[in-house]
């Protein structure tokens, strides 16, 4: 997802010399080819996520588009405040960068699990949440974010991420999600790179009898409500799978929607409990520990659809 994310905005930099990414003190990498092509256009922040979000604000308040970027938690949570009152609170033109959503850093430990970011960001009144979950998503995103007014959130995996749609996804239009596999008994939704695993789940299910449809939500705020509310008419079951904590996460905007539409269609959240991951491992070791691989989903869904 990085490698695809630093294309598309290679080719937005190439069209609109106001658009400026700062770092904080990571992704050399990856960034590399953008700072050798566009040095007036990059900033290296330091290890300083808090400044590095205000100086952001200050730039876009002079005209400029900028993105932040840094990893997991670092240009979320540890900024949290930056974000509200001066980026969110003033709508300034700062579209913020999560390389690692979810278990991506699982080695490094719980300080590095991304699992309550989309909750927090979600909260701010006028932020819009981006979470595409393959590279084609991220190309399709990228775009549209940064032509999107006021302050983003864009939420993206780390890299070797497969590309699950069978062709490139062009015209997209926020916030509609995206259909990556009809089915008639279900439907699996989720929103990020956690789409491997219920992609995978679909293919598992079918292989006991179940067809479920396998929708991917590219943005979670603005959230789809008419294609929720089409979900919930043609379901009995809808299944939110993310690689977040249950509470106040994707399952939840989802539910926000259901609670009002009186059908009878079930939603049922899978994610992080209530707790922190105290475990260390990579991310699928984590993902399998916590209910979230493909095996666990389908398990789940076989579980719930018997009730």
């Amino acid at each position: 997802m990085r490698d695809a994310f630093v294309r598309a905005l290679m080719r937005e930099a190439a069209r609109d010399p106001r658009l400026m990414l700062i770092t904080g003190d990571l992704g050399f990498g990856v960034l590399k080819p953008f700072w050798e092509t566009y040095p007036d256009q990059f900033i290296n922040a330091g290890i300083a996520e808090q400044s590095m979000t205000s100086m952001a604000a200050g730039l876009a308040a002079t005209g400029r588009t900028v993105l932040t970027y840094s990893i997991g938690n670092f240009p979320t949570l540890r900024c949290l405040e930056q974000i509200r009152n001066d980026c969110a609170y003033h709508d300034a033109n700062v579209k913020i960068v999560c390389v690692g959503g979810g278990f991506v850093y699982g080695s490094l430990g719980m300080s590095h699990h991304a699992t309550e970011d989309i909750a927090a960001i979600r909260c701010l009144p006028g932020v819009t949440v981006f979470t595409p979950g393959d590279p084609a998503e991220v190309e399709a995103v990228v775009p549209v974010m940064l032509r999107t007014p006021g302050t983003c959130y864009l939420r993206l995996g780390r890299g070797g991420e497969p590309t699950l749609h069978p062709s490139p996804v062009t015209g997209w239009q926020m916030p509609k999600p995206l259909t990556l596999r009809e089915g008639t008994d279900t439907a699996i939704l989720s929103a990020g790179g956690i789409l491997t695993q219920t992609a995978e789940a679909a293919r598992l299910l079918a292989e006991r009898g179940v067809s479920a449809e396998v929708v991917s939500f590219p943005c979670v705020k603005p959230m789809d409500a008419e294609a929720v509310a089409g979900l919930c008419r043609r379901f009995r079951h809808l299944f939110t799978v993310e690689e977040h904590t249950v509470v106040g996460g994707f399952g939840s905007a989802v539910c926000e929607i259901a609670a009002e539409l009186g059908t009878p269609c079930r939603i049922h959240r899978l994610g992080m409990p209530d707790i922190y991951a105290s475990a260390v491992g990579s991310q699928q070791y984590l993902r399998t520990r916590y209910g979230l691989d493909a095996a666990s989903v389908r398990d789940r869904v076989l579980d719930l659809i018997k009730e």
